[in-house]
């Protein structure tokens, strides 16, 4: 008879026995609860893709109905509507295209204002010299304008009363674009009233907004009442309260872009009929809402989300702070003698180092 062996460690005074291998007894998995788990998984994800179409199929599992699902399931994508399809496939196509070089690129000064510039002289120093790299446009919406400056002259374009708030100050500035638009050789296009005067000489202006691959403008969230406090849910489902921007009127814009906004017929439709002064209990400002919202929908990735265009709202007034002569410091002439003009440079107490103009 075979005797099983000891190992035995170290001296013989010191014997320790190693214990024998033990038999444990196969885990007891609650396989129940994982069954139970995947099932109920399984579930949430066919309610999810496939929803129930009658109350029947909801009230099986729950006397308040499909309520239950929609509580803690995520909202389903929405179907899009015929116009979001179109506007979508016309706005990739005008960004995939690249821009048309031109040979001699200008600036397109659009002015919209209700009569006479105040600051034409200042305008015409500003231009002096850079014939050919600029373009003026003049929506004058009250009275013909008298002009001084020989830049400013025939320049007008088809006007129709605007009216301060009213969505007749988009399509005022829709209508500057179009006109603008017909000269190929206009690559960015900026946007004045009869307040605004540069901040900077031309040659700073032209290369800081021809080298900028991007629109300045103005964009962002106001949760306040004179923001989202303004949306209207009769802009759904094309526009959802979470992508309602607000911003300053007052924008530069590269060619491809004011094409989309000649493009747009969409978002310009929505804003027109559900977005005016005193709709619906709120007062809605068009011009505030309708660009800064329409780009953070169609290309939030091409605008810098902020004005070249300085305007103080310090006093917190229904109009920005109007600037006086003590708050000029001094006019700078300076002889650029490698072309031969007059440099102007305006500069205001403050600091509006990343701003080319002010209103």
């Amino acid at each position: 008879m075979k005797v099983a062996k000891e190992w035995r460690l170290g001296s013989m005074g010191d014997t320790k026995i190693l214990p024998g291998s033990r038999h444990r007894s196969p885990l007891k998995r609650p396989i129940w609860i994982i069954l139970m788990v995947s099932f109920v998984s399984l579930f949430l994800v066919c309610a999810y893709i496939y929803p129930p179409n009658s109350d029947v199929a909801c009230y099986v599992f729950s006397s308040r109905g499909c309520k239950v699902l929609t509580d803690w399931l995520p909202p389903p994508k929405r179907e899009l509507t015929d116009e979001e399809i179109i506007s979508r496939v016309v706005v990739r196509d005008i960004l995939d295209t690249p821009p048309v070089e031109s040979k001699n690129p200008k600036i397109a000064f659009m002015f919209l204002t209700p009569g006479s510039l105040p600051f034409e002289k200042l305008w015409d120093m500003f231009f002096r010299g850079n014939e050919g790299r600029f373009s003026v446009y003049i929506h004058a919406s009250k009275e013909k304008p008298v002009h001084v400056s020989p830049y400013f002259l025939n320049r007008e374009i088809h006007s129709s009363p605007v009216t301060w708030g009213a969505f007749s100050m988009v399509d005022a500035e829709r209508r500057l674009l179009a006109y603008a638009l017909k000269d190929p050789d206009n690559q960015h296009f900026v946007l004045l009233s009869d307040s605004c005067i540069p901040l900077h000489n031309f040659d700073y202006v032209y290369n800081y907004l021809m080298h900028a691959n991007m629109s300045f403008i103005d964009c962002f969230v106001d949760p306040g009442p004179h923001g989202n406090g303004r949306y209207s849910t009769r802009m759904l489902p094309e526009v959802e309260e979470k992508d309602f921007r607000k911003g300053a009127q007052w924008f530069t814009m590269r060619r491809q872009h004011a094409l989309l906004v000649m493009a747009d017929s969409l978002y310009y439709s929505r804003f027109r009929d559900y977005c005016r002064p005193f709709a619906d209990g709120k007062n809605c400002i068009a011009d505030e809402h309708y660009l800064p919202t329409f780009f953070n929908l169609v290309d939030p990735g091409g605008i810098a989300n902020w004005s070249v265009t300085r305007v103080d709202w310090s006093e917190r007034k229904w109009h920005p702070k109007s600037y006086r002569a003590q708050d000029v410091t001094k006019i700078a002439f300076s002889l650029n003698l490698w072309n031969g003009h007059m440099k102007l440079e305006v500069i205001f107490n403050g600091n509006f180092g990343q701003y080319s103009f002010s209103c």
